[in-house]
């Protein structure tokens, strides 16, 4: 079972149980629904999860607002696992201002999501924090890291992404994520959550087959790659990858 919810502007939630098979669909999101899609209790015996789709500011508050709406509505309606994409926290307008606007793991906002997950009974996948590693002095670099945290609020597992997306774009030059960023150094073992074995990875790691066998190899059951993709980068990747 898949539902679908829109909020304006630039929010987008979906419902499924893993395990099912999903048909392909196309779903227009330019027309926000005024109500949720019902979920026939009947229709899902399996764990329910939720994706959550935002847009990302510079403005940390103001993301953390719109995706605790989200994860908010995703607990209302049932579901045991909120997934946020890569960059939830927030996009810079540039490598200085990502490095700023970046915090360590014990920081603020993270304590805000901990503080959400306790709040709604759920587990949170936080598909890619701009952190502030314990190398930062030496370093001033960030990690690109994905968090999940337990229904208590628990740090369960940390990922760093290991492949960086240093790539030339056609018509818009180079995108370089090492001049600000380091790769982690180890996969993560996957983790068990109410909807099943997780297998953390992030975004650009999907190009690379070697990590995707290695965690189903572990005893993963779901793959995650939580992606913040240009309008050129996504199409580059998702449809050759996944079509």
């Amino acid at each position: 079972m898949l539902g679908f919810i829109t909020r304006p502007p630039h929010r987008f939630l979906s419902l499924l149980c893993p395990g099912l098979r999903i048909p392909r669909l196309s779903v227009p999101c330019a027309q926000p629904r005024p109500r949720a899609m019902a979920l026939p209790s009947s229709s899902c015996k399996l764990p329910l999860v939720a994706v959550c789709q935002v847009t990302s500011t510079p403005d940390k508050q103001q993301n953390f607002k719109t995706c605790a709406e989200l994860v908010r509505e995703a607990a209302r309606l049932g579901a045991c696992l909120a997934f946020l994409p890569e960059a939830f926290d927030f996009i810079a307008r540039d490598p200085a201002e990502t490095l700023r606007l970046s915090e360590p793991l014990g920081g603020r906002l993270l304590e805000e999501y901990t503080q959400l997950a306790r709040e709604c009974g759920l587990w949170l996948s936080l598909g890619g924090f701009h952190e502030r590693g314990q190398d930062w002095e030496q370093t001033q670099k960030i990690y690109n890291c994905h968090v999940l945290l337990n229904s208590k609020g628990a740090v369960v597992a940390t990922y760093r992404k290991t492949h960086l997306c240093d790539v030339e774009i056609p018509g818009q030059g180079p995108m370089c994520e090492s001049n600000s960023t380091m790769p982690g150094p180890s996969l993560e073992s996957p983790v068990s959550t109410p909807a099943g074995k997780v297998g953390l990875a992030v975004c650009y790691d999907m190009r690379f087959p070697e990590l995707s066998l290695a965690l189903a190899q572990a005893g993963a059951e779901i793959l995650t790659y939580p992606s913040a993709f240009g309008s050129v980068t996504g199409p580059a990747h998702w449809e050759p990858v996944f079509s």
